[in-house]
This record gives structure tokens, C-alpha cells and sequence, in this order.
């Protein structure tokens, strides 16, 4: 079997966010492994209309479509807004079906409370795509791994968490690579 390809989905598109610097984070941890292939996927660039808008530019839904199908499992990098998911995130999840079916994905939140409400939205979702979620799940606080809320500095023991919901996105993803 080659190596697996997960991709590390960046779930906010607003000006100022914090996603990016989690989503390095977690590659650079992902990739001192070596047992796949990480690829930080950043949603805005893919500039997505709210689907089934009339009128929307859709000319990046197919880049989209191909760059997710391409994946064997995710990390989704969750921030929480009003107790969920971002807007953004929820659109993108929709935009397809297929794609997303029989994958593993671990989630990584930040939030107030560790991004946790986020996070549980975000499973309901996962479930409906067909897409089996692992169960360590990484929540930063915005109070304890943030400086001022805008810069990045995740407490040691979170590298422990990562490294534990790797583990398990690697082998949900071999296992669900067999029935696809």
C-alpha cells in the first residue's frame, strides 16, 4: 500500500484567523512521522459560494472535488463560532458527497472552551458524509494556547494529543482505503 494522504482542512476563511498557524503546527508534527503524505488544504482558496446561490462563481468547485478526492482521510483545524462550525466550513463540507464517503478524520478545535461545541456539530456532519471521526480529539484553549488570542503557542501536552489522533486517523484511514 502507498503511502495515505490525509489532508489537513483549514475550516475559517475570515481576515485575521488563527487556522493557518494551527494548520503548520499540525503538519509539522504530522510530517516528522513519515506515514503519509499531510497537506494543509486551505479552503479560501478555493473561494466557494454559499451552494446553490444563483448567480455564484463557481469555477473553484472542481479544484475542490478533485483535491478532496484525492485525500484518504482529514484533520479538520475547528474553530468555534456562536457554539459551532464556521460558515465557511459547513459550505465547503456540502459542496460535495462523494468525495467525502469512506474516510477517517480526526478533528483539532480552538475555541473558548477548547473549540468542543465546534467540534461535536462538526461529527453530526462527518456521520451524514460518511466519514468516521476518531475519538482523541486535540482542543486548544484560546485562553492557554493563544497569546492574546492571535498568536499560536499550544501548551507541550497538546503535541501528545495530536500525535494520539494521528495515530488513529492512520489507521481508520488504511482500514476504510480497503472498502473504497
Amino acid at each position: 500500500m502507498a503511502k495515505l494522504n490525509i489532508g489537513i482542512i483549514l475550516g475559517s476563511t475570515r481576515e485575521g484567523r488563527v487556522s493557518p498557524q494551527v494548520g503548520a503546527w499540525v503538519k509539522e508534527l504530522a510530517d516528522k512521522r513519515g506515514d503519509a503524505n499531510y497537506t494543509v488544504i486551505d479552503i479560501a482558496d478555493y473561494k466557494l459560494p454559499i451552494l446553490g446561490e444563483a448567480g455564484g462563481d463557481t469555477s473553484g468547485a472542481a479544484q475542490w472535488s478533485e483535491i478532496i478526492a484525492a485525500q484518504d482521510g482529514f484533520v479538520f483545524i475547528v474553530q468555534e463560532y456562536n457554539h459551532s462550525i464556521t460558515a465557511a466550513l459547513k459550505n465547503a463540507l456540502d459542496y460535495l458527497r462523494e468525495e467525502w464517503n469512506n474516510k477517517a478524520a480526526g478533528i483539532v478545535s480552538y475555541g473558548s472552551v477548547g473549540g468542543a461545541r465546534a467540534a461535536e456539530h462538526l461529527r453530526g456532519i462527518l456521520g451524514e458524509l460518511s466519514v468516521a471521526d476518531v475519538r482523541v480529539h486535540p482542543a486548544l484553549s484560546l485562553f492557554t494556547d493563544f497569546e492574546n488570542g492571535t498568536e499560536f503557542k499550544p501548551k507541550s501536552v497538546q503535541e501528545d494529543s495530536v500525535n494520539q489522533m494521528l495515530d488513529q486517523v492512520i489507521l481508520w484511514s488504511k482500514g476504510l482505503f480497503t472498502i473504497r
